[in-house]
């Protein structure tokens, strides 16, 4: 008897592209009414002014009308979400190129973000990332756009880390890491080898943590001199950075010896390793904290390919993630002053 087998995943592919695609464009047509509806009951209900008076009466009726003809969907929790929708994009081409092309669920997250860049930022990356709706909703928490922005402006791509100021290359480098996923125990500071192996054991969540362009390499990673080995912790590659990311993981405070042993590695790595087409080697060190005086004091602050970012093994709450964000956009706003 003939296999099947081709045949049958041909027909599989067909119907299963079939699918996806019939429900990509029901999502589309779905998000775009919600957006409708909220225009036409700010229309009703404010003769189109955001701050006039709500009218709870009028999605009380609207939401028992609409739930006895179409069935669940419309609570009158749901017609205010609707509202709110719309008084959030009311810009027609965000609604159009970017919530348009995702779930409602993603877009009823992102609207609540009082950030307009925030949001613009969530809504470009859910999209071009692909970002699950459980994945958008951690990077909210975790204020993953807000660590981003230790320069000023996030940059969404860089051509060559050779040509980018450092602090444009920061917008790759997040400070802090959250790695609450890895659930290690956050008293005491975990020996280096097994906070290595937890990240392996993560990967794929880890490289989400990491962000936009990171491929994993290896691990224990062996450079070779005439006369001796040293080992990477850690070792990716950026296809948006076009370079090597070298990480180090350290248990304790960052010293000036962890400097200066990245900024071998990095040398190495560049001498070694590094391809004709490949950017600049980055080295970053992940540590438990720093003490300013050595990031000042040390190769770190006038180098373009080194950094060094605190890694946080519990969620914070969002009044200690703030502080902490703030307080390093200070201390590097210091720094660059010097």
């Amino acid at each position: 008897m003939k296999d099947l087998t081709p045949f049958y995943s041909d027909i599989r592919q067909i119907l299963q592209n079939a699918r996806n695609r019939a429900y990509s464009e029901i999502n589309q047509a779905m998000v775009e009414a919600y957006w409708m509806i909220g225009k036409r009951i700010v229309e009703e209900d404010q003769e189109g002014k955001a701050k006039a008076k709500y009218g709870k009466k009028l999605l009380e009726n609207l939401s028992r009308n609409l739930t006895d003809e179409f069935g669940k969907g419309f609570s009158y929790a749901n017609l205010r979400n609707f509202r709110q929708f719309y008084l959030t994009y009311s810009d027609e081409d965000i609604r159009y190129t970017l919530c348009s092309k995702l779930s409602w669920s993603h877009n009823r997250l992102i609207m609540r973000l009082e950030n307009a860049k925030a949001r613009t930022y969530h809504l470009t990356e859910a999209v071009q990332q692909s970002w699950s709706v459980r994945q958008l909703e951690r990077n909210i928490n975790t204020l993953y756009y807000e660590r981003l922005l230790s320069s000023q402006q996030p940059v969404t791509e860089i051509a060559s880390p050779a040509d980018a100021p450092k602090n444009e290359l920061r917008a790759f480098i997040k400070d802090p890491y959250v790695l609450e996923f890895l659930q290690l125990p956050d008293h005491g500071a975990p020996k280096e080898k097994d906070l290595e192996t937890a990240i392996i054991s993560n990967l794929s969540q880890f490289l989400l943590e990491a962000g936009k362009g990171f491929s994993f390499v290896g691990r224990q990673y062996r450079i070779s001199t005439e006369t001796n080995h040293f080992y990477i912790d850690l070792v990716f590659y950026n296809y948006l950075l076009k370079c090597f990311v070298l990480i180090d993981l350290k248990s304790d405070q960052l010293t000036h010896q962890d400097i200066g042993q990245m900024d071998t590695y990095v040398r190495m790595f560049d001498e070694f390793k590094r391809g004709e087409d490949d950017n600049p080697t980055v080295g970053l060190i992940l540590c438990t904290s720093k003490d300013e005086t050595i990031v000042k004091f040390s190769v770190l602050k006038g180098s373009e390919q080194l950094f060094a970012s605190k890694y946080r093994l519990i969620l914070p709450s969002e009044e200690e993630f703030i502080a902490e964000i703030q307080r390093e956009k200070r201390l590097l706003a210091m720094h660059e002053e010097e």
